[in-house]
């Protein structure tokens, strides 16, 4: 049996290539959702939207601060575990859900697949980053999506029969979905924007978002953009961002602020932008597999391979940089090879699993 783990949305996404496999080829698993950003009532739209089966467990444990909300997870996720008896337990990416996962599995000793391991953007300022150092340190099976991300790996001393090299479900995750939200929405129409004629915006993460100074200038820059190029700047608030705006006094001027959208509209948005502002690790990479041009709102990358083929650019989150980077970056033509794999992760790592169970 194979357990698939997850809390937030960009987990759903990326492991949506995973689940199918597991459907396609009638195993038995279960998904766990911890419920880290969201209960899984309001993820409920995502399992709906990309045509998965429902959880069998949710923990909702909500926010809080690290401590607490690992601590819950670990209680909630122990707890299935014992009762399912996995002969391995599949994570991804770097949030607290995984190293909560991970940690519980290694210590009732189930086998662990970390699904993105190898990412490190050497800040271990980021929460994110402990993360993932962690799960890869704890873990049997580690899905690395690059050569730079199998490196990262073998340099801190893992053994490279734990390490397999897949591509990234996140190429997977896009194609298959693009095609699913061909079928289903239209949003360009929705909101009258015309094909690379707006750009589009993501902004969450902690150390932006709740720092005056970086919010402020992430504003102001992406007013700036409006600006000069006199074109939409559609920006889906997260709502952290919201309250954060909100509570620091920002003013915003200029940019159409909406409530975010579901992941096969933002897809589509993606798609058709002319270039995508953000600071998510999940989006540098859609954009790159895209062919559309991504300014990073920070001064480091775990991502190191989009800015090695040309598609992303890190302009930090001062105005003036955020301005810069996007003057040169829509001059870019878009023929950049994607890094990420040739849209077959899904399937690697479920053959991993299904041969880890036989064993």
């Amino acid at each position: 049996m194979i357990g698939i783990i997850l809390g937030t949305r960009p987990e759903i996404i990326k492991m949506s290539p995973v689940i199918r496999e597991c459907e396609r080829r009638n195993l038995d698993y279960f998904i766990l959702h911890s419920g880290q950003h969201y209960s899984y009532e309001m993820d409920r739209v995502f399992f709906e939207e990309l045509d998965l089966p429902d959880p069998e467990y949710s923990l909702d444990v909500g926010s809080g601060t690290h401590a607490g909300q690992t601590a819950k997870i670990m209680t909630g996720v122990e707890d299935v575990l014992m009762k399912e008896s996995p002969d391995i337990v599949l994570v991804q990416g770097d949030t607290n859900t995984v190293m909560a996962g991970a940690l519980t599995a290694s210590k009732l000793h189930v086998q662990v697949g970390h699904i993105e391991a190898g990412l490190r953007s050497f800040n271990r300022w980021m929460p994110e980053e402990i993360n993932r150092v962690l799960t890869d340190h704890i873990s049997d099976h580690l899905f690395a999506p690059t050569e730079t991300a199998r490196k990262n790996l073998l340099a801190e001393g893992i053994e490279d029969p734990k390490i397999c090299m897949t591509g990234n479900t996140v190429v997977d995750a896009v194609y298959q979905n693009l095609d699913i939200s061909k079928r289903k929405v239209n949003v360009l129409k929705d909101l009258d924007l015309e094909p690379r004629e707006y750009f589009l915006v993501t902004a969450h993460r902690q150390e932006n978002v709740d720092n005056r100074a970086r919010l402020k200038g992430i504003l102001k820059g992406l007013e700036g953009v409006q600006k000069e190029f006199a074109l939409p700047v559609v920006f889906p608030v997260h709502p952290r961002t919201e309250k954060r705006i909100q509570e620091l006094g920002i003013g915003v001027d200029g940019l159409n602020l909406t409530k975010p959208f579901g992941f096969l509209e933002f897809l589509q948005l993606e798609s058709q932008a002319k270039l995508v502002l953000t600071d998510s690790g999940g989006v540098q990479e859609e954009t790159c597999i895209l062919g559309v041009p991504c300014a990073t709102m920070r001064y480091d990358t775990e991502r190191p391979e989009t800015l090695a083929v040309g598609s992303n650019i890190l302009v930090g989150t001062e105005s003036r940089r955020i301005l810069e980077g996007v003057r040169s970056a829509t001059t870019w033509k878009s023929g950049w090879k994607n890094p990420y794999g040739d849209g077959i992760a899904g399937k690697m790592i479920v053959m991993v699993c299904a041969a880890a169970r036989s064993r």
